[in-house]
C-alpha cells in the first residue's frame, strides 16, 4: 500500500499576497514539524496548484484514523504557537477534512497530485466504493503511479478557525491520484472520475513542494 497508515488529515488554502512569505516560512520552519512530531503522525506532504483552487494544499498521514482525535493532537490544536496563531488567522478559502484512508493501490508515489473531491449520496456510498476498487487501479498508464481514497469523518471535519460554521462538504470524499505528468493526471480525471455517479464538487492538479516524515526529524 502506497500511503503509510489508515489516517489523513487534508488542508488547504489561500493567503494574501502580502502575507504569503512569512506563511511559507512559517509552514515549512516550523508547523509541518511540530504536526509530524505528534505521536500517530507519520508524515507530511505539501503541494503548491499548478490548475487548482486553492493555491496550498497539504496532507498528513496517521498510523490510525484515531489518532486524528487523539489527546496529543487535541493538546496541539489547543496549544497554538503566537507563530501559527498569527498565520492560521491569515487562511483564506480554508478547506479541512479528517478521513479515512479506505483504498490505496499503486506502487510508490509521485510528485505532481490530482484531487477529485466527490460528494456521494448516502443511499450509493457503498456501490461507489466497490466501484472505487477498480477505478484507482492505475494499471500501466503512463504518467500515473498510484491512488487512494479518503472518506472524511462529518465529527472532526471542522474549521480550526470558524469550528461552529455548518460545513456541507464534511462528509466528502477525497480521490487523490499520485503521478509523474500533471497532463496525464488532468486526462485521468476526464476520463474516470467525471461519472462516477457521485456530485463532483472540484477537481485540481497540484506539484510537489516538499515533505517530511517522522524519521526526518
Amino acid at each position: 500500500m502506497p500511503l503509510a497508515g489508515k489516517g489523513m488529515l487534508i488542508t488547504s488554502m489561500d493567503v494574501d499576497a502580502a502575507d504569503e512569505r512569512e506563511f511559507n516560512i512559517w509552514y515549512d520552519r516550523e508547523h509541518l514539524s511540530e504536526r509530524v512530531a505528534i505521536d500517530g503522525f507519520l508524515e507530511a506532504r505539501r503541494w503548491l496548484a499548478a490548475k487548482a483552487s486553492p493555491k496550498y494544499f497539504c496532507t498528513y498521514s496517521t498510523n490510525t484514523f484515531e489518532d486524528l482525535s487523539s489527546p496529543a493532537y487535541k493538546k496541539a490544536l489547543a496549544n497554538q504557537t503566537d507563530w501559527s496563531k498569527k498565520n492560521i488567522s491569515r487562511f483564506k478559502n480554508m478547506i479541512r477534512a479528517v478521513g479515512r484512508i479506505t483504498l490505496s493501490r499503486g506502487q510508490g508515489r509521485g510528485g505532481a497530485l490530482g484531487v477529485v473531491r466527490l460528494r456521494p449520496k448516502p443511499e450509493v456510498r457503498d456501490d461507489l466504493r466497490a466501484k472505487m476498487r477498480e477505478l484507482l487501479d492505475p494499471g500501466t498508464i503512463a504518467g500515473i503511479i498510484s491512488m487512494h481514497l479518503v472518506e472524511s469523518d462529518p465529527k472532526l471535519s471542522v474549521s480550526i478557525t470558524e469550528p461552529d460554521k455548518p460545513n456541507p462538504g464534511a462528509s466528502d470524499w477525497y480521490v487523490l491520484i499520485d503521478g509523474t505528468d500533471i497532463s496525464a493526471i488532468g486526462a485521468l480525471i476526464d476520463q474516470r472520475f467525471r461519472n462516477t455517479g457521485a456530485e463532483v464538487v472540484s477537481t485540481g492538479s497540484y506539484t510537489l513542494m516538499w515533505d517530511l516524515a517522522k524519521s526526518d526529524l
